[in-house]
Formats: C-alpha cells, structure tokens, sequence
C-alpha cells in the first residue's frame, strides 16, 4: 500500500484552526496534556463524558443540559444515552441567523441558479411550521419527503423539526416500490414530493409515482407538490393537494416558534441502502446528531462562520442530513441537484469558482470518475478559497488521492471519512493539522473509540486487517429501528458478534502514521483459500490499469473453496483481450500478493451501485450463485445485474 506524503498544513493553518482552538479549550478546562490529533482523541475516548460537554460549550448549543448529568450511564450500549435530561430544538440551532447574507446557494444543473439570504429562510421556515400546525401535525408526527436536493426540501424539514416532528425522505429518483418500502413502513401525515427533476438535462416527471405512493401510504392526510419542472399535479391524487407556495402563503412570516423537545427526540429516521433486504428505519435523535455534526464540521472540517460549504448529495443519502447542519455553523449551504458531470465534467468547479466555495465534498466515485477523464482543475479553474475536498461513499484509492493533488490543488486538505446512516456521521475522518498520506484517512473521529478487532475479540497490529468495531457509546448512536420491539434488530444488526461491542461491519487496518485503511465491507470479503482479502485491495490496483474505467469483484463458490472473480468495465470500444487480462493481474500480484489475483476476468458493461454509488458486491454475488437479489429498487440500473446472470466463464 502507499504511504506517500501528500500534504502538510502549515503552522499558520494550524494555529487558525478551529482544531487548535478545541485543543485550547480542553486544556484550560479539562485537564487534557497533550498536543497532536492522535493524543486529542486517545483523550476523548478515555474522557467520554468531559469529551461530550466540551463540544457542547465549544458548539454554542442553544439549549439546557438540565443540570450535572451527561450520561444516564447505562450498562447496555444500545440503553446508553448523554445528556439524558436537556431539552433543546435541532432546528433552532441551525436557524440562529436572520440577516442578509446567503444561507443557501442553490443550482439545478445549468438550468437554475437561486440563492436563500438568512432572512428568506428564517421566514419561509416559520411560514412552513405554521402551515404543518395548521394541518394538525404534532410532536412525534412524521413528515417524509419525495424530494430533490434543494432549498425547499430543507425549509420542509427544518419546519418539521422546528415543531418536534419528525422528518424522513427519499429521492424522486427512487421508483414506487423502493418509495413505499420505505414510506409504507414508517407512516408519515404529510408528504412533500417534487413534481420532476432534471438529469443530464433532461425532464423527469414524478406525479405518477407520486399518486402510486399517495394511494398505497393511506397514512398521508395531505400532498405538498414543489414545483420544479412545473409539470402541474398529480391527476386523481387520492388526497388534497397543495403547491409549495400556496401551502407557504402569501402574507408576511408569523413568530416561528421552537418547541423544545428531550435530547434524545427522534428528528430523523434514516434508511439503510436495502441491498440485503426490506431497507431498515433508523431513527436518531437531535442532540445527539447535532453534537456529532458539531464536532465533525466544526473541529475535523473546520468549518468557520460565513464559509461556503458544498457536499454533492441526494435526500436519500445521510451525507443531505449531514449537510444540513452546515447551517448550525453559521455557514452558507451550497446544494446541487441533478447530474455533476452535466453539462460538462468540471461543472462543479465553475460552481466552486462562481460562489466562493470553500469547502467542496463528493464521492470516491466522482473523484475515481475524473481521474479516468482528462479534467484538469488546477489548469482551468481558480478555486482560490478552495480549502478542503471531503470524500465517502467508499474508500478512495492512492491514485484518486494523487489526483486531487496533481489536477485540482496543491495545497487543500483531502479529508476522507466513512461512518454511516446508521450513525449519520463518522468513525473514520481526517482532520486540519496533521498530515495527510496517499491510500489512507488521517485517523478516528473524535470520541469514538474504535478498535480493530479479529473474531476473537482481539486487537490486530498495524498492517492487519479485521473488524472496526466501538467498544464505548457515542453521541449519534441510533436511538431505536423504527417499530423494533425491544430492540431485536438493532442488537442483532450491530452486537450480536461482541457481545456489547458495536460492529460496523467494515473491514479495516491501522497504518504506522494512526491513520486507517479501509478495504471493504466485512460481509464482502474475499477468502480464497481461507486468506481474508479486502476488495478495495484489488480496486486499488485495478485502477492503475488506464484501460479499465470501473470494476467489481466478488467470491464465487467453486471446488469447495472460493475463487476471486474480477468484473471490469472497459473504455469504449475496447476489447477484453489476453494482453489486457495478463496486465491486470500483473499489476495485481506485483503490488499486492499473488492471492489477490482473480481466477477469472470477465468484462461488463457496467458495475451496479446503489442510488449513492456504494458497489453493491452482494447483490453481483447472489446472481453469480443463482439466488434472488432482494429490494432492487436500491440499485441504481438494476438492469446491469443482467450482465453476471448464467455466464459461461463461470461454469469452467
């Protein structure tokens, strides 16, 4: 794997960093000795509780802790919860600013550009909130969304919130059945559904998938339609239907009204990709999700007041959920809906250069998507406030690593992170004053105790691989499944391999600077021969082959063993030859073990994802074996599934 330096922050980086800052705080109030990152989360892991009430005072939480409690100190994990008697609004405290400068900053493809001062959404909020009550919605009312990524869907959800309710939503991408597996289980009063969306530039209509859902969910009460395309309504909606400006209304804003509701009240319900089955409900709660915001932005991003924060994103995605609370920063929103490699593969850039962005965050693929193109930032973009690229979704690669360094810029932060909807944030991400190194992320997010751990619940050395699990409770940690019964699939989906211990499921190693290395999910590991092997380890040699676009690998059962299977997707008008056969495997077996090379190579057209472009092994791994790939609606082109279905190759 590689090791190479890619970054250093300066000392004037450093000392300016709202990191620094942190540091300064615990050592003045919390006893904390120590002075690199590393040492400041071996402190936070080992103080929980100090931990937890520092990013409380260092966030300005508007809210009351309730007295001397931070930890209701249950002995079972999932019971565990902090600050078990404050009372606080999540909504409020991302609506702090009433004034005139931009809170969002809005872009439909090339289509649409609008920009939301503070003030405008501050009123459109307390308009919206009114609206609800007006309908009858309630604390603990849930409000979900068929909705784009734009400044209407978060005046919904903030309005939602605002008054205790809670907010769920899916893209208008997602087709009827994957809407109602979601919807139909958690019963939501009211919908907003955007009328269509545009991709590649063109017009996608909704209303009939909308008035599908409508007529199923027997739940909703009333259809709230933002206009987008302005396609009109749906045609025999089976409830009343509202446009998004007619349910706002037209007179001045009434006084929005925060209701204060306990730290662990639910405000959003997250659901898992469904890739194993019927997708699952998981509900978090506001103080919690706000700490973790908090401390992620605030301390591991360094987000600073009047920043312009940019994460590519769909409403189904917990990274829109993360993005939100960019607001509580007192920083601008930048939201971007469509395609964003349309209507050319740098328009993300145009928007970086034309709004100031300073913080730019997106995907390993979109990254991996670049480096295969001929785009070069650094040469035809400015991007002069461009401090820090964020990436998830999956692990990113060295050579996507080099990449941002060599064609978009110099001198950035590459902050990598992985966390989950399970957790609506991190275990893993990088922070602003350490260095950062090719192929890996810079460390764990702060207060959460992560180990690397074998079956044996023992912990693996650096350069070894194993499970990352937490072994102490966290702020964002969910609160419940939604209509879980005592909790049985949430312990069965999280501790039921360590006993009390939370297993993320991700397969995971330590490097020598206390960085991380992530090489897939555990339940898509290889082994071949009874050798455990990460499938990011051969992604990442595979993409050093420049005739490969994209790839997918999985174990196939064979000969009572497993043998390591290789689907690539070529560059158009390629052929899969025996010369390009011999070099992938070449490049594989000179940089990683002869192991790692796959008895088979077999090209596709392309590789199936999910909505949020996370490689869906399992699915591919059912096909090959003949077994039925459940809740397809989570994949983006199911009908590339086609592709690995009865092959010949695997017969022999």
């Amino acid at each position: 794997m590689s090791h190479e330096l890619l970054w250093t922050p300066s000392r004037e980086r450093i000392d300016a960093s709202n990191a620094t800052k942190f540091i300064g705080l615990v050592t003045e109030k919390c006893g904390f000795t120590g002075s690199t990152f590393h040492e400041l989360w071996r402190w936070s892991v080992e103080n929980p509780t100090l931990f937890w009430n520092a990013i409380w005072d260092f966030g300005d939480i508007i809210g009351t802790k309730g007295g001397e409690r931070i930890s209701n100190k249950a002995g079972k994990f999932w019971e565990h919860r902090y600050f078990p008697d404050a009372e606080l609004n999540f909504a409020e405290n991302l609506l702090k600013r009433t004034d005139d400068a931009p809170a969002l900053i809005f872009w439909g493809e090339d289509k649409i550009k609008r920009i939301y001062s503070w003030k405008d959404l501050y009123g459109s909020v307390a308009k919206a909130a009114a609206a609800l009550r007006d309908l009858g919605v309630q604390r603990g009312d849930i409000v979900s969304g068929y909705v784009a990524n734009m400044p209407e869907t978060t005046i919904a959800a903030l309005a939602t919130i605002s008054i205790g309710a809670i907010w769920s939503s899916c893209s208008p991408d997602f087709g009827i059945q994957g809407a109602l597996d979601r919807f139909g289980q958690i019963k939501p009063k009211i919908l907003f559904a955007v009328d269509g969306y545009f991709y590649k530039g063109k017009e996608f209509n909704n209303l009939e998938k909308i008035k599908n859902v409508v007529e199923q969910v027997r739940s909703i009460e009333k259809t709230i339609i933002i206009p987008f395309i302005n396609c009109g309504y749906p045609a025999g909606n089976r409830t009343d239907v509202l446009s998004f400006p007619e349910f706002l209304g037209s007179g001045p804003a009434p006084t929005l009204k925060f209701e204060k509701v306990a730290f662990d009240h639910p405000v959003y319900i997250l659901f898992t990709s469904g890739t194993t089955g019927v997708p699952k409900c998981i509900v978090h709660g506001g103080g919690g999700t706000l700490l973790q915001h908090k401390k992620e932005q605030l301390i591991h991003c360094d987000i600073k007041p009047n920043d312009r924060v940019f994460y590519f994103t769909t409403c189904s995605w917990m990274m829109w959920n993360w993005a939100t609370s960019i607001l509580a920063q007192n920083a601008t929103l930048m939201q971007y809906e469509g395609n964003p490699l349309h209507p050319k593969a740098d328009i993300l850039f145009d928007m970086a250069d034309d709004c100031g962005m300073t913080f730019f965050g997106t995907s390993a693929k979109y990254l991996d998507t670049l480096l295969k193109s001929d785009v070069c930032p650094m040469e035809s973009h400015k991007l002069e406030t461009l401090r820090t690229i964020g990436s998830t979704g999956s692990p990113l690669c060295a050579e996507a690593c080099e990449f941002v360094y060599n064609k978009i810029k110099t001198d950035v932060h590459l902050n990598s992170f992985s966390g989950g909807t399970d957790i609506v944030s991190s275990f893993v991400m990088g922070n602003p004053i350490s260095q950062v190194f090719s192929g890996e992320m810079q460390g764990f997010g702060l207060g959460m105790n992560v180990k690397v751990y074998d079956p044996d619940k023992k912990e693996m050395p650096i350069g070894q691989q194993g499970e990352l699990t937490c072994i102490t409770t966290f702020a964002s940690q969910p609160l419940q499944f939604w209509g879980d019964v005592d909790n049985k699939k949430l312990i069965s989906s999280y501790f039921s391999k360590f006993e009390n211990v939370w297993c993320h499921g991700d397969w995971i190693e330590l490097t020598e600077h206390n960085g991380v290395f992530i090489s897939g999910r555990a339940d898509a590991v290889l082994n071949p021969g009874g050798v455990r092997i990460g499938t990011a380890e051969i992604y990442t040699q595979v993409q050093k082959v420049e005739e490969v676009i994209d790839c997918i690998t999985v174990g196939q059962q064979w000969d009572n063993d497993e043998r390591i299977i290789l689907f690539v997707v070529l560059k158009p008008d390629l052929e899969l030859t025996d010369d390009i056969k011999k070099k992938i495997k070449m490049i594989i077996k000179e940089n990683a073990t002869p192991r790692h090379v796959p008895s088979k190579i077999i090209k596709v057209r392309g590789v199936p994802k999910t909505n949020n472009g996370k490689i869906v092994e399992l699915a591919v791994k059912n096909v090959i074996h003949g077994k039925p790939v459940v809740n397809i609606e989570s994949i983006e082109d199911p009908s590339l599934l086609d592709d690995f279905q009865d092959l010949p190759e695997l017969q022999e």
